[in-house]
Protein backbone atom coordinates (compact mmCIF):
# COMPACT_ATOMS: atom_id res chain seq x y z
CA UNK A 1 0.00 0.00 0.00
CA UNK A 2 1.20 3.35 -0.94
CA UNK A 3 1.76 6.23 2.21
CA UNK A 4 1.59 9.75 1.54
CA UNK A 5 2.97 11.31 4.35
CA UNK A 6 2.19 15.26 4.98
CA UNK A 7 3.90 16.82 8.08
CA UNK A 8 3.61 20.55 9.39
CA UNK A 9 4.82 22.52 12.48
CA UNK A 10 7.51 21.88 15.05
CA UNK A 11 10.75 20.37 15.01
CA UNK A 12 9.11 17.36 17.26
CA UNK A 13 6.53 16.57 14.87
CA UNK A 14 9.48 16.12 12.14
CA UNK A 15 10.72 13.84 15.05
CA UNK A 16 7.78 12.19 14.74
CA UNK A 17 7.37 11.69 11.63
CA UNK A 18 10.86 10.35 11.16
CA UNK A 19 9.84 7.81 13.33
CA UNK A 20 6.68 7.33 11.23
CA UNK A 21 8.97 6.84 8.57
CA UNK A 22 10.76 4.03 9.84
CA UNK A 23 7.39 2.25 10.29
CA UNK A 24 6.67 2.57 6.63
CA UNK A 25 10.41 1.22 5.33
CA UNK A 26 10.20 -1.98 8.38
CA UNK A 27 7.05 -3.35 6.35
CA UNK A 28 7.43 -4.64 2.78
CA UNK A 29 3.51 -4.26 2.46
CA UNK A 30 4.22 -0.26 2.71
CA UNK A 31 6.02 2.14 -0.16
CA UNK A 32 5.81 5.78 0.50
CA UNK A 33 4.76 8.24 -2.27
CA UNK A 34 5.30 12.00 -2.89
CA UNK A 35 2.58 12.45 -4.27
CA UNK A 36 -0.77 12.50 -2.27
CA UNK A 37 -3.00 11.61 -5.81
CA UNK A 38 -0.45 8.04 -5.27
CA UNK A 39 -1.48 7.32 -2.09
CA UNK A 40 -3.97 4.60 -0.40
CA UNK A 41 -3.05 6.05 2.95
CA UNK A 42 -2.85 9.37 3.89
CA UNK A 43 -1.05 10.47 7.34
CA UNK A 44 -0.94 13.97 8.45
CA UNK A 45 0.70 15.14 11.33
CA UNK A 46 -0.78 18.71 12.51
CA UNK A 47 -0.08 21.51 14.29
CA UNK A 48 -2.22 24.17 16.39
CA UNK A 49 -0.16 26.49 17.90
CA UNK A 50 -1.68 29.67 16.30
CA UNK A 51 -5.48 29.72 14.84
CA UNK A 52 -4.29 30.10 10.57
CA UNK A 53 -2.14 27.11 10.86
CA UNK A 54 -5.11 25.28 12.80
CA UNK A 55 -7.87 26.78 10.14
CA UNK A 56 -4.72 25.49 7.19
CA UNK A 57 -5.01 21.50 8.92
CA UNK A 58 -8.85 21.85 8.66
CA UNK A 59 -8.47 22.87 5.07
CA UNK A 60 -6.27 20.02 4.31
CA UNK A 61 -8.53 17.39 5.92
CA UNK A 62 -11.46 19.11 4.04
CA UNK A 63 -9.29 17.90 0.66
CA UNK A 64 -8.60 14.13 2.08
CA UNK A 65 -12.46 13.96 2.89
CA UNK A 66 -12.41 14.88 -0.89
CA UNK A 67 -10.42 12.21 -2.23
CA UNK A 68 -11.82 9.64 -0.11
CA UNK A 69 -9.07 7.73 1.10
CA UNK A 70 -8.52 6.37 4.52
CA UNK A 71 -6.91 9.01 6.36
CA UNK A 72 -4.65 9.05 9.45
CA UNK A 73 -4.32 12.45 11.88
CA UNK A 74 -1.57 12.47 14.29
CA UNK A 75 0.43 15.81 15.97
CA UNK A 76 -1.02 17.86 18.57
CA UNK A 77 -4.20 18.37 16.95
CA UNK A 78 -4.84 14.31 17.61
CA UNK A 79 -4.68 15.29 21.13
CA UNK A 80 -6.62 18.16 22.11
CA UNK A 81 -9.20 18.97 19.25
CA UNK A 82 -10.57 15.30 18.68
CA UNK A 83 -13.74 16.08 18.13
CA UNK A 84 -13.10 18.90 15.83
CA UNK A 85 -11.24 16.18 13.67
CA UNK A 86 -14.36 14.23 13.88
CA UNK A 87 -16.56 16.42 12.43
CA UNK A 88 -14.57 16.21 9.16
CA UNK A 89 -13.15 13.14 9.17
CA UNK A 90 -15.42 11.01 11.40
CA UNK A 91 -13.32 7.82 9.66
CA UNK A 92 -9.93 9.10 10.21
CA UNK A 93 -7.81 6.82 12.63
CA UNK A 94 -6.74 9.54 15.28
CA UNK A 95 -3.49 8.73 17.19
CA UNK A 96 -2.41 10.84 19.94
CA UNK A 97 1.66 12.30 19.71
CA UNK A 98 2.27 9.70 22.63
CA UNK A 99 1.12 6.79 20.83
CA UNK A 100 2.78 7.58 17.22
CA UNK A 101 5.04 4.69 17.40
CA UNK A 102 2.16 2.47 16.66
CA UNK A 103 1.13 4.09 13.46
CA UNK A 104 0.87 1.20 10.68
CA UNK A 105 1.90 -1.31 13.49
CA UNK A 106 -0.56 -3.97 15.30
CA UNK A 107 1.02 -3.55 19.12
CA UNK A 108 -0.11 -2.69 22.69
CA UNK A 109 -0.92 1.05 22.58
CA UNK A 110 2.11 1.47 25.08
CA UNK A 111 3.30 5.34 24.72
CA UNK A 112 6.35 5.71 23.61
CA UNK A 113 8.33 6.52 26.36
CA UNK A 114 7.10 3.23 28.13
CA UNK A 115 7.77 0.67 26.27
CA UNK A 116 10.54 -2.08 27.14
CA UNK A 117 12.50 -1.67 23.75
CA UNK A 118 13.31 1.98 22.83
CA UNK A 119 10.06 3.97 20.67
CA UNK A 120 13.29 5.39 18.62
CA UNK A 121 13.73 3.80 15.41
CA UNK A 122 13.41 6.45 12.65
CA UNK A 123 14.48 6.75 9.66
CA UNK A 124 15.33 10.71 8.41
CA UNK A 125 15.92 10.44 4.79
CA UNK A 126 18.13 13.52 4.54
CA UNK A 127 21.24 14.89 5.84
CA UNK A 128 19.10 16.78 8.74
CA UNK A 129 18.20 14.39 11.73
CA UNK A 130 15.21 16.29 13.71
CA UNK A 131 15.40 14.18 17.54
CA UNK A 132 13.17 14.63 20.32
CA UNK A 133 14.78 15.04 23.54
CA UNK A 134 11.37 14.73 25.58
CA UNK A 135 7.96 14.66 25.70
CA UNK A 136 5.51 17.57 27.22
CA UNK A 137 6.56 20.25 29.39
CA UNK A 138 7.13 21.39 32.72
CA UNK A 139 5.15 24.41 33.01
CA UNK A 140 1.95 25.63 31.86
CA UNK A 141 2.40 29.24 29.69
CA UNK A 142 -1.19 30.43 29.73
CA UNK A 143 -1.40 30.96 26.19
CA UNK A 144 -0.06 27.74 24.94
CA UNK A 145 -2.24 24.75 23.76
CA UNK A 146 0.97 22.71 22.87
CA UNK A 147 1.49 21.91 26.48
CA UNK A 148 -1.94 20.71 27.05
CA UNK A 149 -1.21 18.23 23.54
CA UNK A 150 2.02 16.98 24.85
CA UNK A 151 1.54 16.39 28.24
CA UNK A 152 3.78 16.61 31.50
CA UNK A 153 7.80 16.95 31.21
CA UNK A 154 8.57 12.82 30.03
CA UNK A 155 12.87 12.89 29.55
CA UNK A 156 14.00 10.32 27.58
CA UNK A 157 16.83 8.16 28.38
CA UNK A 158 19.97 9.50 27.91
CA UNK A 159 21.00 5.55 26.47
CA UNK A 160 18.26 5.72 23.89
CA UNK A 161 18.67 9.50 22.56
CA UNK A 162 22.61 8.31 21.81
CA UNK A 163 21.37 5.58 19.99
CA UNK A 164 19.60 7.96 17.97
CA UNK A 165 22.16 10.16 16.94
CA UNK A 166 24.52 7.19 16.41
CA UNK A 167 21.70 5.59 13.78
CA UNK A 168 21.47 9.30 12.61
CA UNK A 169 25.10 9.43 12.18
CA UNK A 170 24.84 6.38 10.50
CA UNK A 171 22.11 7.18 8.14
CA UNK A 172 24.37 9.87 6.66
CA UNK A 173 22.95 12.72 8.46
CA UNK A 174 25.40 15.80 9.12
CA UNK A 175 22.73 17.96 11.38
CA UNK A 176 21.69 16.69 14.27
CA UNK A 177 18.69 19.03 15.49
CA UNK A 178 17.97 18.23 19.29
CA UNK A 179 14.42 19.39 20.15
CA UNK A 180 11.85 19.86 23.28
CA UNK A 181 9.31 22.12 23.98
CA UNK A 182 11.77 23.10 26.29
CA UNK A 183 15.46 21.32 25.84
CA UNK A 184 16.67 23.54 28.77
CA UNK A 185 14.27 21.26 31.39
CA UNK A 186 15.90 17.95 29.67
CA UNK A 187 16.74 15.40 32.77
CA UNK A 188 14.60 18.03 35.56
CA UNK A 189 12.44 14.85 35.91
CA UNK A 190 15.20 12.14 36.65
CA UNK A 191 19.33 11.86 37.39
CA UNK A 192 20.13 13.89 33.75
CA UNK A 193 20.54 17.58 32.69
CA UNK A 194 20.75 19.12 28.93
CA UNK A 195 24.70 19.40 29.71
CA UNK A 196 24.97 15.73 30.70
CA UNK A 197 23.13 14.91 28.05
CA UNK A 198 25.21 16.98 25.31
CA UNK A 199 28.66 15.60 27.03
CA UNK A 200 27.06 12.39 26.45
CA UNK A 201 26.29 12.56 22.88
CA UNK A 202 29.04 14.50 21.97
CA UNK A 203 31.47 11.61 22.15
CA UNK A 204 30.29 10.11 19.53
CA UNK A 205 33.05 9.85 16.41
CA UNK A 206 32.12 11.63 13.06
CA UNK A 207 31.52 14.75 11.28
CA UNK A 208 28.49 16.04 12.08
CA UNK A 209 26.78 19.64 14.34
CA UNK A 210 24.45 19.36 16.76
CA UNK A 211 22.14 22.47 17.30
CA UNK A 212 20.45 22.71 20.62
CA UNK A 213 16.51 23.47 20.39
CA UNK A 214 14.60 26.05 22.09
CA UNK A 215 15.03 26.89 25.96
CA UNK A 216 12.92 28.93 28.08
CA UNK A 217 14.35 31.31 29.77
CA UNK A 218 12.92 29.99 33.17
CA UNK A 219 14.99 26.80 33.13
CA UNK A 220 17.81 28.54 31.85
CA UNK A 221 18.54 30.57 34.44
CA UNK A 222 18.52 27.90 36.97
CA UNK A 223 21.49 26.34 35.39
CA UNK A 224 23.25 28.94 33.25
CA UNK A 225 26.88 28.19 34.02
CA UNK A 226 26.14 24.52 32.85
CA UNK A 227 23.92 25.71 29.57
CA UNK A 228 27.24 27.54 28.88
CA UNK A 229 29.62 24.48 28.84
CA UNK A 230 27.40 22.50 26.54
CA UNK A 231 28.38 24.53 23.67
CA UNK A 232 31.78 24.06 24.29
CA UNK A 233 31.75 21.10 22.31
CA UNK A 234 33.26 21.12 19.20
CA UNK A 235 30.05 19.46 17.29
CA UNK A 236 27.74 21.96 18.80
CA UNK A 237 26.68 24.67 16.95
CA UNK A 238 27.02 28.37 18.84
CA UNK A 239 23.38 29.04 18.71
CA UNK A 240 20.64 29.50 21.06
CA UNK A 241 16.68 29.96 20.51
CA UNK A 242 15.68 32.14 23.36
CA UNK A 243 11.97 32.97 23.70
CA UNK A 244 11.31 36.07 25.22
CA UNK A 245 7.89 37.07 24.16
CA UNK A 246 7.27 40.22 26.26
CA UNK A 247 9.83 42.67 27.84
CA UNK A 248 7.05 43.90 29.90
CA UNK A 249 7.24 42.21 33.34
CA UNK A 250 3.84 42.62 33.97
CA UNK A 251 2.98 40.56 30.65
CA UNK A 252 5.39 38.11 31.49
CA UNK A 253 3.33 37.43 34.40
CA UNK A 254 0.17 37.18 32.62
CA UNK A 255 1.86 34.80 30.51
CA UNK A 256 2.72 32.87 33.43
CA UNK A 257 6.40 32.93 32.35
CA UNK A 258 8.03 32.39 35.28
CA UNK A 259 11.27 34.65 34.68
CA UNK A 260 11.53 38.60 34.11
CA UNK A 261 12.83 40.70 32.02
CA UNK A 262 16.13 41.32 33.25
CA UNK A 263 16.69 37.69 34.12
CA UNK A 264 16.70 37.50 30.28
CA UNK A 265 19.43 40.31 29.53
CA UNK A 266 21.53 38.86 32.38
CA UNK A 267 21.28 35.52 30.32
CA UNK A 268 22.02 37.14 27.18
CA UNK A 269 25.40 39.18 28.17
CA UNK A 270 26.12 35.84 30.14
CA UNK A 271 26.17 34.03 26.41
CA UNK A 272 27.81 36.58 24.85
CA UNK A 273 30.20 37.19 27.08
CA UNK A 274 31.45 33.23 27.15
CA UNK A 275 30.59 32.01 23.71
CA UNK A 276 31.59 35.53 21.52
CA UNK A 277 29.78 34.53 18.21
CA UNK A 278 26.96 33.59 19.76
CA UNK A 279 23.56 33.54 17.38
CA UNK A 280 20.81 34.57 19.36
CA UNK A 281 17.41 33.73 18.08
CA UNK A 282 13.93 35.00 19.87
CA UNK A 283 10.21 34.92 19.94
CA UNK A 284 7.51 37.74 20.83
CA UNK A 285 3.96 37.60 20.82
CA UNK A 286 2.44 40.87 20.54
CA UNK A 287 -0.86 41.87 21.12
CA UNK A 288 -1.26 39.44 24.19
CA UNK A 289 -4.86 40.24 26.33
CA UNK A 290 -4.02 44.09 28.33
CA UNK A 291 -0.92 45.38 26.36
CA UNK A 292 -0.58 48.55 26.33
CA UNK A 293 1.37 51.15 23.99
CA UNK A 294 4.21 51.76 27.03
CA UNK A 295 4.47 47.55 27.41
CA UNK A 296 4.82 47.25 23.83
CA UNK A 297 7.35 49.43 23.40
CA UNK A 298 9.20 48.19 26.17
CA UNK A 299 9.72 45.02 23.72
CA UNK A 300 10.86 47.55 20.93
CA UNK A 301 13.38 48.78 23.48
CA UNK A 302 14.65 45.47 24.35
CA UNK A 303 14.70 44.41 21.05
CA UNK A 304 16.66 47.50 20.22
CA UNK A 305 19.16 46.58 23.12
CA UNK A 306 19.90 42.85 22.80
CA UNK A 307 19.66 42.66 18.81
CA UNK A 308 19.10 39.56 18.70
CA UNK A 309 20.44 37.92 15.19
CA UNK A 310 17.00 36.14 14.45
CA UNK A 311 13.56 37.15 16.17
CA UNK A 312 9.99 35.54 15.13
CA UNK A 313 7.31 37.77 15.81
CA UNK A 314 3.83 36.49 16.18
CA UNK A 315 0.27 37.69 17.03
CA UNK A 316 -1.34 36.74 19.50
CA UNK A 317 -3.59 33.81 19.25
CA UNK A 318 -6.43 32.83 20.97
CA UNK A 319 -6.42 28.66 21.80
CA UNK A 320 -8.96 26.39 22.92
CA UNK A 321 -8.71 25.54 26.41
CA UNK A 322 -5.95 28.00 27.48
CA UNK A 323 -6.26 30.68 30.21
CA UNK A 324 -5.37 33.91 28.05
CA UNK A 325 -8.36 32.56 26.19
CA UNK A 326 -10.75 33.97 29.17
CA UNK A 327 -8.69 37.00 29.85
CA UNK A 328 -10.34 40.17 29.14
CA UNK A 329 -8.52 43.33 27.17
CA UNK A 330 -8.43 41.87 23.50
CA UNK A 331 -6.56 44.34 21.36
CA UNK A 332 -7.68 45.00 18.54
CA UNK A 333 -6.69 43.18 15.27
CA UNK A 334 -5.55 46.58 13.15
CA UNK A 335 -3.65 47.59 16.50
CA UNK A 336 -1.96 44.05 16.84
CA UNK A 337 -1.24 44.00 12.97
CA UNK A 338 0.23 47.65 13.09
CA UNK A 339 2.92 46.41 16.10
CA UNK A 340 3.49 43.32 14.33
CA UNK A 341 4.18 45.38 11.36
CA UNK A 342 6.25 48.21 13.38
CA UNK A 343 8.43 44.71 14.86
CA UNK A 344 9.03 43.18 11.73
CA UNK A 345 10.46 45.93 9.91
CA UNK A 346 12.97 46.58 13.59
CA UNK A 347 14.54 43.02 13.44
CA UNK A 348 14.52 42.90 9.92
CA UNK A 349 17.11 46.00 10.42
CA UNK A 350 18.63 45.21 12.97
CA UNK A 351 19.38 41.21 11.78
CA UNK A 352 20.58 42.86 8.30
CA UNK A 353 23.12 44.69 10.36
CA UNK A 354 23.86 41.45 12.16
CA UNK A 355 24.74 39.90 9.21
CA UNK A 356 26.32 42.40 7.65
CA UNK A 357 28.86 42.54 10.33
CA UNK A 358 30.01 39.01 8.87
CA UNK A 359 31.30 40.38 5.76
CA UNK A 360 34.70 39.84 5.41
CA UNK A 361 35.01 36.74 7.59
CA UNK A 362 36.14 33.40 7.07
CA UNK A 363 33.76 29.93 8.39
CA UNK A 364 34.05 26.72 7.65
CA UNK A 365 30.69 25.72 7.01
CA UNK A 366 28.53 22.74 6.43
CA UNK A 367 26.74 22.16 3.02
CA UNK A 368 23.16 21.05 4.28
CA UNK A 369 20.80 21.63 1.35
CA UNK A 370 19.72 23.00 -1.87
CA UNK A 371 18.60 26.33 -2.48
CA UNK A 372 17.36 28.34 -5.17
CA UNK A 373 18.08 28.88 -8.35
CA UNK A 374 20.39 26.47 -8.67
CA UNK A 375 22.68 27.48 -4.88
CA UNK A 376 23.51 25.12 -1.92
CA UNK A 377 23.37 26.31 1.55
CA UNK A 378 25.92 25.68 4.41
CA UNK A 379 25.39 26.85 8.29
CA UNK A 380 28.36 28.46 10.15
CA UNK A 381 29.62 27.18 13.81
CA UNK A 382 27.06 29.56 14.80
CA UNK A 383 24.11 28.45 12.96
CA UNK A 384 24.57 31.44 9.63
CA UNK A 385 22.95 29.95 6.47
CA UNK A 386 25.00 31.12 4.07
CA UNK A 387 24.26 30.67 0.25
CA UNK A 388 26.74 29.71 -1.91
CA UNK A 389 26.09 29.94 -5.92
CA UNK A 390 28.81 27.37 -6.68
CA UNK A 391 27.97 23.79 -7.07
CA UNK A 392 29.27 21.52 -3.80
CA UNK A 393 28.50 18.18 -2.70
CA UNK A 394 25.84 17.94 0.02
CA UNK A 395 27.12 17.32 3.43
CA UNK A 396 30.91 18.63 3.25
CA UNK A 397 32.38 21.17 5.21
CA UNK A 398 33.86 24.21 3.13
CA UNK A 399 36.65 26.66 4.06
CA UNK A 400 34.17 30.17 2.61
CA UNK A 401 34.84 33.90 2.71
CA UNK A 402 31.55 35.81 3.37
CA UNK A 403 30.83 38.11 0.47
CA UNK A 404 27.14 40.18 1.13
CA UNK A 405 24.69 39.41 3.51
CA UNK A 406 21.11 40.40 3.49
CA UNK A 407 18.29 40.00 6.00
CA UNK A 408 17.90 36.55 6.62
CA UNK A 409 20.87 35.17 5.43
CA UNK A 410 24.98 35.47 3.98
CA UNK A 411 26.53 35.31 0.46
CA UNK A 412 29.58 33.14 0.66
CA UNK A 413 32.24 32.31 -1.92
CA UNK A 414 34.44 29.21 -1.74
CA UNK A 415 38.00 29.89 -0.52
Amino acid sequence: MNIYLEVYGCTANKSDAAIIKKNIRDNSHYTEVDAVSDADIIILVTCTVIGTTEQRMLHRMRLFKQMGKKVIVTGCMASVQIEKIKTILPKADIISPSLVHTILKDKEKTRKFQMEKPYANKWFGSLIAPISISEGCQYSCSYCITHLARGKLISYPEETLFRDVSDAIKQGCKEIRLTAQDTASYGNDSSSSLSLLIKNISMIQGDYRIRIGMMNPRSVKKQLDDIISAYSYEHVYHFIHLPVQSADNQILHLMNRGYTIEDCIDIIGSLRANISDITLATDIITGFPTESDEQFQHTIDFLKKIQPDVTNITRYSSRPQTKAKTMKGRIPTEIVKERSRQLSNICKHISQKKNKEMIGRKENILIIEKGKNDTVVGRTESYKPVVIKQQIELGRFMPVEIIDAKDTYLVGMLK
